[in-house]
């Protein structure tokens, strides 16, 4: 199957991710396409993420919103679910690649990569929640599959059903097998690693089905009570998993203290003076926004999936909150990674540089930061073990909802139409464990980036009513219309 796909997804993904060369570098059109946005929003809301963070940690702490608001969840569980359906495998092993093709200065260029993509979450968000729908039962229905159509109106139905269509099947396609069989197929994989590999506890004929069957089970346990139990999950899930990561790079840090002054100095001069092989200054740049737009996918349109269904009467209030978003992805934990990697310096790190210098292959990012886990104890990569499956269960829960929205809004949205999904999704989880389709995971990739240019031609669209809405809110808020909520009342 994996052989006989390779040729659709090989064909789709040079459409996607076409690279012309300007001036000896490689560029893939979609990151500029991505950045170009993030940038382009910036500018037109003075740099909102940026003047706007005081205000978004108030609303994260509830203190704008009620019990009684209409929604499903709270700003803090919404934020949750969304960070755990965009951390994954990409800030540990993706991270690591970026590193070693780019050198310490992608790490700068990450970093503002992921500041720009902030403003990009802010304008989704904003407009997952104007355009939402609630259904008699409470539950809401929002996100793209609600403001595509209201953007591309203008140029007919025709238009705007075969828009709505084209992102619906990609973010279909990409959550059945990226968002689910991708990480449960990663999942088993470190899971056996550090059980003893290919001869240890794991290696038995069948253990990947009893493996799929399990982490099935889990998660079709949490993805049956919808979005209210996916919030609940994540909301304590992902603090976890960010702790226990955080300080295990900490720790890796605090070990190779010494080497901190030279690599942030390295990281700095790298960004304009490089000393990876990715082409000059302007390929480090490229290398760094690159791993950003791929790991928080910013402007994909994901993410106000999840945003339109939190508990508010103001949209522009989750468009605040969602934009602490790339912080948390690729500000904090992406930079992290990296600096643990360029601080730890381990031989395998400079040998891989080598091997990419001479025209070799990267190697697996997440062995790169293994190694440097190494650093601290030997078995610290069991700890790197423990984050990857938490990274993965969190990713794979937050997908399944996206997945649905996208199911419903092709086949329809009822009980049933929604169990079956539910089940389908399950079955994919088990498949994904025992079997690697290393092409269609690539044709997986590609289309989620064809969701990125629907929903970001809608987003420049529909830029005024977002405006409009901010203007609004911080209205409220001077003339005391929008007033601090008590704590024995706010949304919980």
């Amino acid at each position: 199957m994996n052989d006989a796909f390779e040729p659709v997804a090989t064909a789709v993904s040079d459409v996607i991710f076409y690279a012309p060369e300007i001036g000896g570098v490689t560029i893939p059109l979609i990151v500029l396409w991505l950045v170009v946005a993030a940038a382009v929003f910036t500018v037109y809301f003075r740099g909102i993420q940026l003047t706007g963070v005081r205000t978004s940690i108030a609303l994260v702490r509830g203190r704008y919103s009620r019990d009684s608001d209409p929604g499903e969840v709270t700003h803090f569980q919404a934020l949750s679910s969304a960070v755990s359906g965009t951390v994954g495998l990409g800030n540990i092993a993706g991270v690591g690649a970026a590193v070693v093709i780019g050198g310490p200065g992608a790490t700068f260029w990450m970093i503002l990569a992921g500041l720009l993509g902030m403003c990009t979450k802010f304008v989704e968000c904003t407009l997952g929640v104007k355009y939402r729908e609630i259904h008699e039962d409470g539950s809401v229905t929002g996100g793209p599959f609600r403001y595509l159509p209201i953007a591309f109106e203008r140029f007919g139905a025709l238009t705007t059903r075969v828009l709505t269509t084209i992102f619906a099947v990609a973010l279909l396609l990409f959550g059945a097998i990226g968002g689910n069989m991708f990480q449960a197929n990663q999942t088993f994989a470190q899971a056996q690693e550090v059980t003893g590999g290919e001869d240890g506890l794991l290696s038995s004929a069948g253990s990947a089905l009893v493996f799929g069957i399990v982490l099935a089970a889990l998660v079709g346990s949490v993805i049956l009570g919808g979005i209210s139990s996916i919030a609940k999950v994540t909301s304590r899930l992902v603090p976890t998993m960010a702790v226990i990561y955080l300080v295990a790079c900490l720790l890796v840090i605090g070990g190779n203290a010494v080497q901190i002054p030279d690599a942030i100095g390295a990281i700095v001069s790298g960004a304009f003076n490089p000393t990876g092989v990715a082409g000059g200054a302007v390929g480090v740049l490229i290398v760094g926004f690159q791993r950003a737009a791929f790991s928080n996918e910013a402007g994909v349109g994901s993410a106000p999936i999840t945003h339109s269904a939190v508990k508010t009467r103001h949209p522009v209030s989750e468009g605040f909150v969602a934009l602490l978003e790339p912080f948390i992805d690729t500000v904090v934990i992406c930079t992290m990674t990296a600096l643990t990697i360029v601080i730890a310096d381990t031989a395998y790190y400079s040998e891989a540089r080598e091997t990419v210098a001479a025209g070799g292959d990267a190697p697996d990012g997440v062995v790169v930061t293994s190694r440097a886990f190494e650093t601290f104890l030997p078995s610290f990569p069991v700890v790197l073990a423990i984050a990857v499956a938490l990274f993965a269960f969190s990713t794979l829960i937050t997908w399944s909802y996206y997945s649905m929205k996208a199911w419903t809004t092709l086949f329809g949205r009822s009980a049933r139409s929604e169990l079956l999904f539910k089940f389908l999704f399950c079955l994919f989880t088990v498949v994904g464990s025992v079997i690697t389709f290393t092409s269609v995971i690539a044709f997986a990739d590609a289309v989620l980036f064809v969701c990125a240019i629907v929903n970001l031609l809608a987003c420049y669209l529909l830029l005024p009513k977002v405006r409009d809405e901010l203007r609004s809110f911080r209205e409220g808020l001077r003339s005391g219309a929008i007033a601090e909520v008590p704590e024995d009342e706010r949304a919980s």
